[in-house]
């Protein structure tokens, strides 16, 4: 009888959509065991950055095989715990509209590899705000990934200062079993220090140092809330220690973007704080900051010298003032939290009852940070105490500087893309496809430069509508139920609003997201505000089981879907990679092409499989095809053939990947295809408006045709690819003066210049014509006595034919051409005596 009650109540249990302890609590250890590892294993390859490579990949399909596991284990869990009760409940349904608009955008897409591998990415987020959901709903859940959040964060930062101090061999050794280390040098990560034009910049596992910046700005701000919120002398000390070492590492980011973008989030994080708390944080933090300005010479001096020369004496000495400052300020924050915030919140309980008393001590610090800046940026000498490269990065701080003024560009350059793809956009990578079509002058960016942008660009209106309303409804859940909430239930979730502010506010001037890590992290932090968020309830019709369960459901036939594609691409990956070490040992074809067929078959259309990587099997095919020429031609002809096949497969699924493009033209060249070469040349001018090559071939392609017309003595033709040259010339002329309208700050990018062989095909349209006069002219500024170079002979070869058709010579200039090839003589005599009859 007991058993068969406890059998009909364990029955009565899930019908009601419970679950024992025991189950959930299982499930739920395992979800914490699976964030965990991807917290500290994420970050640790180069924060899975989407850079739409081959060498990029492999990471996010990892990354997007754990997810799916992640799914599958939620998608369990749910269809015992999951009930459709309120409208927050159908926000984490909702979350999936993400990924179904760039899938929508695939129907668009500029480039299907880049478009699915977002849609794969947008998956994980998905999976992630979901897991943030789930996790965050009790105390226990929600203070473990807390904590995740904030270690996993700390390893970071000690990861990059130990490079910065010398000690990079060290952690190599630490992190090099698990993290994605440099392929020549073992244990070496790379560019954890980059080099740019400012010299030295700390970039820790980002290898991009305005991206560390903005995770240096989350970690930072959330540190500082927990130093506040707590009384505990060991919270205190186990942020306050890292408090000091963070702003260190932010200084040494170089970053002028989170310089401006910091205060901007401290101030919106100071908005949320009781009055109390809000003295403490200025406190906290300008203690902080003056601790790090305080031996921040001395350790850039100390890494900057180590980077050079390594020393162990120089390397002790960089960490002990480190610790011995971090030591310092945290028992200041120690005292302060322990005793001056009791008595702070006893002399402001008075003023907490007051309507926007919360307000005024924020606006004061915008008068005090506006005050700060003109003194440090103004000619007062405060700046002085800077290092000199952290200062001239201050001084740069203007709306006139070149990355400003090239950000503009870019976001100018984005809207109109995004005018030819407004509501569903032309899918994920389309600025990385499409931006050389639009852009104003000759850069070279993959990236947009603002999320926003690049989301709309990707995902259209459409998309783009989704994210926000999305991102704003979480966002209002949230901030109604903060007003709400008692101060503890307050705390225990504002973490994540610190970080999803931190991150979406810095990514509107950078591409801190595509680092797949970094959006995994907004989308747990969203998760976590959501499932401390009460909402209104939703009424249904119907309250069956089968509604309740089609969420779960849904959920795991995703999980399922998305682990044998990510299972697959992680595969053809792996062959890829067999394919590019047998190559280093053996140039037998069939080792060569076996596991690189399967990597294809695998991932097919992939650009670098077939075309764009170290090696590729269009390439082989191609080269093959070469070697095959003399010895069996039908068979070089089967091999070229397939090369084409493949290549015009490659076509559709790529039509605006330039490599493909010019592929397609050199093919058509081999196969000795001029006019059909030109054609192409020419309809890819407006695809690639900054690529002189395209204009090169396309001039020098109509001047052979025209050679090819004279010989048939058909002049009307000949004139017309005469005048091709000279509109393509002109075309370039007028590019480059546009180029002058440059603000004198800003780069150009590429150079874009007319090429010796362009002024050889112009100066030869005159020649024909009978302008000898002019012909010499243009030839004249690209004349040069360096004849190894074949194009050069020819360039000095006409310009001497134009000067003998006018009774004038370049005696010195015909010796030293005769004198590398006597058979030149024949070549001037040959045109001189050529009529062309084109006047």
């Amino acid at each position: 009888m007991s058993a068969s009650k406890n059998a009909y109540a364990a029955s009565r249990a899930k019908a009601s959509g419970t679950i024992t302890t025991e189950k959930s609590s299982v499930i739920f250890w395992i979800l914490v065991v699976f964030t965990g590892l991807f917290m500290f294993w994420a970050p640790f390859q180069r924060a899975l950055f989407n850079g739409g490579t081959y060498d990029f990949e492999r990471t996010i399909y990892s990354a997007s095989v754990w997810s799916s596991i992640i799914l599958l284990l939620i998608a369990i869990l749910a269809f015992f715990v999951f009930k459709l009760k309120e409208q927050k409940d159908v926000m984490t349904i909702l979350v999936l509209m993400m990924p179904l608009t760039y899938v929508i955008s695939l129907s668009n897409a500029a480039s299907h590899y880049l478009a699915t591998n977002m849609i794969y990415i947008q998956m994980l987020y998905a999976t992630f705000f979901i897991l943030g959901v789930f996790l965050t709903k009790n105390k226990l859940g929600t203070s473990i990934v807390a904590a995740l959040l904030l270690i996993s964060g700390y390893f970071i930062v000690l990861f990059g200062l130990l490079y910065w101090l010398g000690n990079g061999n060290f952690v190599g050794h630490l992190v090099g079993w698990f993290a994605l280390m440099d392929a020549n040098t073992p244990y070496l990560y790379r560019d954890a220090i980059m080099t740019d034009s400012n010299g030295l910049r700390l970039t820790s596992v980002f290898q991009y140092a305005n991206t560390y910046a903005a995770f240096l700005i989350t970690l930072s701000l959330s540190s500082l809330f927990f130093i506040v919120k707590s009384r505990k002398w060991y919270v205190v000390l186990l942020n306050a220690i890292m408090l000091v070492p963070i702003i260190v590492s932010f200084w040494l980011t170089l970053s002028r973007g989170a310089i401006v973008v910091i205060p901007v989030v401290f101030l919106i994080m100071l908005f949320f704080f009781s009055i109390s708390r809000q003295i403490l944080a200025l406190i906290q933090f300008g203690l902080a900051f003056a601790a790090s300005l305080a031996i921040l010479q001395k350790v850039t001096d100390i890494g900057i010298g180590l980077q050079k020369q390594p020393s162990a004496a120089e390397s002790w000495h960089g960490w002990w003032i480190l610790l011995l400052t971090s030591i310092v300020f945290t028992a200041l924050a120690i005292v302060i939290q322990r005793f001056g915030a009791p008595w702070l919140e006893r002399v402001t309980a008075r003023f907490s009852t007051k309507k926007n008393a919360t307000f005024i001590l924020p606006i004061a610090a915008i008068i005090v940070g506006v005050i700060g800046a003109v003194l440090l940026f103004g000619d007062t000498g405060l700046k002085n105490i800077l290092p000199n490269n952290v200062k001239i990065r201050l001084e740069n701080i203007n709306f006139q500087q070149h990355s400003v003024l090239e950000r503009g560009t870019f976001y100018k350059d984005a809207v109109k893309l995004w005018s030819d793809y407004p509501i569903i956009g032309a899918g994920g990578g389309a600025w990385a496809s499409l931006y050389e079509k639009y852009q104003n002058n000759p850069y070279t960016s993959r990236q947009a430069h603002n999320f926003a942008l690049q989301y709309l660009v990707e995902a259209g209106a459409l998309g783009f509508l989704a994210f926000i309303g999305f991102v704003l409804a979480v966002m209002v859940f949230y901030i109604r139920s903060y007003i709400k909430s008692s101060q503890e239930k307050r705390d225990l979730h504002f973490l994540f609003f610190i970080v999803t502010v931190s991150l979406l506010a810095h990514s509107m001037i950078d591409f801190d997201l595509s680092y797949v890590y970094l959006g995994a992290v907004l989308f747990l932090a969203l998760g976590g505000m959501l499932s401390n968020s009460t909402s209104a309830p939703i009424r249904l019709k119907s309250d069956s089981l089968a509604l309740q369960k089609m969420f779960p459901a849904l959920l795991a036939v995703l999980s399922i879907v998305m682990f044998y594609i990510s299972a697959q691409l992680v595969s053809a990956n792996s062959s890829y990679k067999q394919t590019l070490e047998v190559i280093k040992k053996s140039q037998d074809y069939n080792q060569i092409v076996t596991p690189l067929d399967k990597a294809i078959s695998l991932h097919p259309a992939h650009p670098d499989y077939l075309l764009t990587g170290q090696v590729s099997r269009i390439g082989i095919l191609l080269q093959v095809s070469n070697q095959m020429q003399k010895e069996d031609p039908k068979k070089a002809e089967t091999f070229f053939n397939q090369a084409q096949d493949l290549l015009n497969q490659l076509l559709k699924k790529e039509p605006h990947n330039r490599m493909v493009a010019m592929q397609q033209l050199n093919m058509l060249l081999i196969k000795g295809e001029t006019q059909k070469a030109l054609d192409w040349s020419t309809a890819q001018i407006p695809n690639y408006p900054w690529y002189i090559d395209l204009y090169e071939k396309s001039m020098s392609l109509n001047i052979e045709l025209a050679n090819q017309d004279i010989q048939k003595n058909n002049i009307q033709d000949t004139n017309k690819k005469l005048d091709n040259v000279l509109a393509t010339y002109n075309e370039v002329l007028a590019r480059i003066d546009s180029l002058k309208n440059l603000p004198k700050e800003q780069a150009q990018g590429r150079e874009f210049a007319v090429t010796p062989s362009m002024a050889l095909n112009v100066g030869q349209v005159h020649y024909m014509r009978g302008d000898y006069a002019g012909a010499a002219n243009t030839i004249k500024p690209y004349v040069t006595d360096k004849f190894d170079d074949q194009t050069n002979r020819v360039v000095a070869r006409w310009y001497l034919a134009a000067l003998q058709k006018q009774g004038t010579a370049d005696n010195d200039l015909l010796n030293k051409l005769i004198a590398k090839d006597p058979a030149e003589k024949q070549n001037i005599d040959a045109i001189i005596a050529t009529n062309f009859q084109l006047k």
